[in-house]
């Protein structure tokens, strides 16, 4: 097969940390959510429950939860608990577009490109920050785990419900994954994405990315369209 950048018509992007800046917002409400749940700030076990948090950025939040707490029940009322305080934080005002990050989603989309964004949040919390940003109608589609079946990050679920919903590629290899965690390079690998992007303006570091199936790696958001046009950043 020819990898032709002009084939590659999909576009599946991550919200947060990718197209989104949230400034440590997921910190600050798993932190909220932790103490309602009896975990004390500042002991042992607060630290090593955020620091899974860190390492699993990308993840679907209650997959994250089911692991730190254990059963299901203590799982939803965290999960419930992190919804509850991100929403507060973003009805603060505390969310804001990555630079460029909505030029180039208009750029793509007056490319001819379909442009979905995902997320590891719950379907609330991605409304929220896309009220918040004045973004509903912005991107062609988008997708929370639970649009694809319950499974989030690093699953490649959400890549190929994009897929399949769109219809707007006949072969997934024309798909471009563009996320900044080790968890979105593992869902574009694994759902066969042809570009699988890397931006350094989130939760991960280059080698991080590239360990994890980046092609690429990007200093933002804002220079994929050169990248898909050909003049962009060499492979990573």
């Amino acid at each position: 097969m020819t990898d032709r950048t002009t084939d590659k018509k999909l576009i599946v992007l991550d919200m947060a940390g990718t197209t989104v800046a949230d400034g440590g917002l997921v910190e600050r409400a798993f932190e909220r959510a932790a103490e309602h749940l009896g975990v004390e700030p500042g002991s042992a076990d607060h630290e090593a429950k955020l620091q899974y948090v860190r390492d699993t950025m990308g993840e679907s939040k209650i997959s994250v939860f089911r692991h730190l707490f254990g059963s299901e029940d203590l799982a939803r009322r965290a999960n419930t608990a992190f919804e509850r305080a991100y929403g507060e934080l973003v009805d603060g005002g505390l969310v804001s577009p990555i630079p460029g990050a909505r030029e180039t989603i208009a750029k793509l989309r007056a490319d001819g490109r379909t442009v979905v964004l995902t997320t590891g949040f719950a379907r609330v919390t991605q409304d929220a920050i896309l009220d918040a940003l004045g973004w509903r109608d912005l991107a062609d589609l988008t997708l929370c785990p639970a649009d694809a079946g319950g499974r989030g990050r690093p699953y490649p679920d959400m890549v190929l419900a994009a897929f399949l919903r769109t219809g707007a590629v006949d072969d997934v290899r024309h798909t471009v994954v563009a996320g900044d965690t080790a968890y979105d390079m593992l869902s574009g690998s694994r759902a066969g994405a042809g570009t699988v992007a890397g931006v350094l303006t989130g939760a991960h570091d280059r080698a991080a990315l590239t360990a994890n199936g980046a092609t690429h790696v990007l200093g933002s958001i804002a220079e994929l369209p050169a990248l898909l046009a050909g003049t962009g950043t060499e492979p990573a």
